[in-house]
């Protein structure tokens, strides 16, 4: 290799393989080199990036905010390149079981629709879908992927945007003219708003009003376990409910509900994920066929 040339995958590897052995021996015991040779080559690469990726002391190696974003991406790209050398070498098309966990909301509006062209154009794999509002922890539940909505607290996990969906505050016409509508966020207080009984990355209704942001508590006299109960509780006129627009958007086509304040809540959205396990090894091709698929197909209103 002439002079100034680096191989940036044989650096890549070797800091990845550093973070995940937790120090240049283990690194250097398993790569099958020396300590001095892991540690030129990580010295190197922070010195061609301009950025420290670690904090050494004689007792710890710390990953820093630069070296964590760098180790998050770089197990994508050695996954993305394993997978490569996989298609070439074998062509291989995806088989076996994929466990996905999914929102009903979501899972019945998108997921399922898509699964007949997805079998169609992979045959060999079959599909466990669970549709449920709670929250599960993939690796104990063994879970392949998950989909979730709002922000994600896992970093562990990798993930790929599906798209985005406004959150609005409706009632029906039938609720509404019962008990009025509010007009400003102060009628809340009399209202009944109804919401979850688990918890949610926005547990608050928030309104911008004026440049500044309020919140409204929900504290109806229900709380439900998901999205479908909540809207065929609002749809009843039994209350008021914060759902995703893509769960309530025909029954605001068709009048059955109404958006409340629809100016000051049309900011706020909540971005849907395929969340799922791959750092630190070769992504089975079957999970990444269909998170591609979702991402190819899925166009959330």
């Amino acid at each position: 290799m002439a002079k100034g040339e680096y191989n940036r995958s044989a650096e890549l590897e070797t800091f990845v393989k550093v973070v995940e052995q937790g120090s240049f021996s283990a690194a250097a015991r398993h790569l099958n080199l020396t300590p001095s040779s892991i540690s030129k080559t990580i010295t190197r690469l922070e010195q061609r990036l301009g950025a420290r990726l670690f904090n050494r002391s004689t007792r710890s190696l710390e990953l820093t905010s630069e070296g964590c974003t760098f180790y998050e991406r770089g197990v994508r790209i050695i996954a993305d390149l394993n997978e490569a050398e996989q298609l070439v070498c074998l062509q291989k098309s995806p088989t076996g079981r994929i466990r996905v966990n999914c929102n009903i909301p979501f899972g019945k509006k998108y997921i399922l629709p898509l699964l007949p062209k997805f079998l169609e154009k992979y045959p060999d794999v079959t599909l466990d879908i669970e549709l449920t509002d709670q929250v599960v922890n993939l690796l104990e539940e063994r879970t392949d992927i998950a989909i979730r909505s709002g922000k994600l607290q896992d970093s562990s996990l990798i993930s790929r945007m599906l798209g985005t969906s406004r959150m609005v505050v409706v009632a029906s016409p039938e609720y509404l003219k019962h008990y009025g509508e509010p007009k400003c966020i102060e009628d809340y207080t009399n209202h009944n708003l109804l919401s979850f009984t688990f918890l949610r990355s926005v547990r608050e209704w928030p309104f911008h009003i004026e440049n500044k942001e309020l919140t409204v508590s929900p504290n109806g006299n229900i709380k439900v376990s998901d999205g479908d109960s909540l809207r065929d509780l609002v749809l009843s006129g039994t209350g008021i409910g914060r759902l995703a627009y893509f769960q309530v958007k025909d029954d605001i086509e068709s009048g059955k509900l109404k958006i409340l304040m629809d100016s000051f809540t049309n900011r706020y959205t909540e971005s849907i994920y395929a969340v799922y396990v791959g750092q630190g090894g070769i992504l089975p091709l079957r999970i990444r066929a269909f998170v591609d698929f979702l991402v190819e197909q899925i166009d959330v209103v």
